[in-house]
């Protein structure tokens, strides 16, 4: 595994032939939080208390959802930030900031905004994603994990995963498992209708996990220990780093992998397989969000910036 680490960083240092800049950039009306798309439209959740979407054909902006504002803790009326958003047959959800430090879930639909889950609760929601057309299944900053009805406005179930803080989620593609991490590192994997645990995977990570992704049984994880590790049934590996991984993604067929490894906030893209390194995207203006990949050669990328990269693999 040491032997992998050193062939690692030799090769990304060598890169000049597979370095790409981005082939366009879309400007969000605030730093961007969370990315995702449906179809052509891309959905932008922002600081500036707005989503942005995005027609990635015209690249304007189409429409611009806003939330409602919240006052903070020194009394000044400010825009609430936006954690969190997903769609499932053009419904949106949001889990936007709240008063007193707290978190309300929201929805949009028919150009209505609706509250799902208000301050009265008292949640830090830090993530949220439709299971099905009734439920939705919640991160919490304490690391529970909650699913959530939000036709009969009731939890399924709420399961405390450790007294870890609360770091990422990744449902499957058929929405029936997902994965969960933690400031441990360790990734476990549950039912989502059921919550109940499936297995703990091996602990590649020995620090905290800050993002993982989950495509077609294979987990990808970016970790505060330099690693990126991929869990797959034939292999487990891990590629190290000399900088804190904040953010990765797998393709939609999991065949390639991305991570932000670098203090340039480059991207490195590579083979899952075979663990060859493809691509060097440079471009990005500070730390990276979110990485989605659009297809088997196509990617968006945000930051703590209004900078919305889209990069074309060659």
């Amino acid at each position: 595994m040491r032997t992998l680490m050193i062939l690692v960083s030799a090769f990304v240092l060598s890169w000049a032939q597979s370095v790409l800049t981005p082939q366009y950039t879309l400007k969000a009306s605030g730093t961007v939080q969370d990315l995702f798309l449906e179809g052509k439209n891309l959905y932008c959740a922002t600081d500036a208390g707005s989503v942005d979407v995005f027609d990635t054909e015209t690249k304007r902006v189409i429409e611009q959802i806003h939330m409602p504002k919240i006052q903070d803790f020194a009394g000044d009326v400010i825009p609430a930030k936006i954690y969190s958003v997903d769609v499932l047959k053009g419904r949106l959800l949001i889990v936007a900031q709240a008063s007193k430090g707290f978190r309300e879930l929201w929805m949009y639909e028919n150009k209505k905004l609706i509250k799902l889950i208000g301050i009265e609760r008292e949640l830090l929601i830090t993530k949220a994603r439709f299971v099905d057309g009734e439920r939705v299944l919640l991160g919490m900053l304490s690391n529970m994990i909650v699913l959530h009805n939000i036709k009969q406005k009731v939890d399924e179930y709420a399961l405390q995963v450790s007294t870890s803080s609360f770091s990422d989620f990744a449902l499957s593609e058929d929405k029936k498992s997902f994965v969960s991490t933690d400031e441990s590192g360790i990734i476990r994997r549950y039912e989502s209708y059921t919550g109940r645990e499936l297995e703990e995977l091996e602990a590649l990570n020995l620090d905290r996990v800050y993002q993982l992704d989950y495509k077609k049984g294979v987990v990808l994880s970016a970790g505060q220990d330099r690693r990126a590790v991929v869990y797959k049934k034939s292999e487990n590996y891990y590629l190290g780093f000399d900088f804190l991984l904040y953010s990765c993604a797998l393709s939609p067929n999991a065949k390639l992998g991305a991570v932000a490894y670098n203090e340039q906030n480059e991207i490195l893209v590579f083979n899952v397989a075979t663990k060859s390194k493809l691509y060097n995207l440079v471009g990005q203006d500070a730390t990276m969000t979110k990485i989605l990949f659009v297809d088997e050669s196509s990617l968006f990328s945000s930051s703590d910036s209004v900078n919305v990269n889209f990069w074309k693999l060659k």
